[in-house]
């Protein structure tokens, strides 16, 4: 069973490929978290979660999404991170939370996709975007093959840095960086609500028909990337940046 979550799609993108090349089910986590539900999975399969990377680690609410839900059948579970450059030292914390939910951990693979984080860096353009998507595609076919024959992902030598990466930055990444307070909208604004719909934790209410924040974000950039008329901004740094939104 695939369960993936997904801000700007490419998790759902990794997922979908997984599950031709597996023949196997796929469960979008991040509808359930909209629905501040929790899953009751079943697979004789190997369980396989797929999502972004956080600051170094996977998103925290998704990790609590796992912890949450209950699992019978395989007591595998591969990983598979997609991110713009590293996932430190994720597969630390991942095995943790394996041990946690009596899961045996078969490795964690990180895949380099498309960046979607404009609220710090840059999206790519489209044919960078095209060239990264092609790696990736035949990293996860890869990555298929592992799991096909139950075998565990190569393992991934960590150093000091990475550790760093994924313990204190990352604490200090959610504590101080991610925050909703510099989104706002511009009049290119039609009032459509997507951005209230897609917003994994209802952060994002239309109030005059306009949206507003409320605190609770994750910064998946779900909101700013998917938006049809390019009206949400991220303080300056998005201004004249292309956005990213892979469907």
């Amino acid at each position: 069973m695939i369960i993936y979550y997904t801000g700007t799609g490419n998790s759902r993108y990794l997922a979908k490929i997984l599950s031709k090349r597996l023949n196997d089910q796929i469960i979008n986590a991040t509808d359930m978290i909209k629905e501040n539900k929790c899953g009751n999975f079943q697979s004789d399969k190997p369980y396989v979660f797929v999502c972004p990377t956080y600051a170094w680690q996977i998103p925290r609410i998704f990790e609590k999404f796992i912890k949450d839900s209950k699992y019978c059948g395989s007591k595998k579970a591969y990983f598979i991170l997609n991110c713009g450059g590293d996932i430190g030292n994720a597969g630390y914390h991942i095995k943790k939370l394996c041990k946690e939910k009596n899961f045996q951990y078969k490795g964690v693979v990180s895949i380099i996709m498309p960046e979607n984080y404009i609220a710090i860096f840059s999206a790519p353009s489209e044919t960078e975007e095209q060239a990264i998507l092609q790696r990736a595609t035949q990293k996860v076919k890869l990555a298929a093959k592992y799991i096909l024959t139950e075998k565990s992902f190569p393992s991934k030598k960590t150093n000091w840095l990475d550790k760093r990466k994924s313990g204190i930055i990352n604490t200090i990444f959610y504590k101080y960086i991610i925050s909703d307070k510099k989104f706002y909208v511009t009049d290119h604004c039609i009032s459509c609500g997507n951005c209230e719909k897609i917003c994994p934790l209802h952060n994002i209410k239309l109030t005059d028909k306009k949206p507003i924040w409320n605190g609770n974000c994750t910064h998946c950039m779900a909101c700013i990337g998917s938006c049809p008329t390019e009206a949400i901004e991220y303080g300056k740094h998005t201004k004249g940046l292309r956005r990213y939104y892979l469907k």
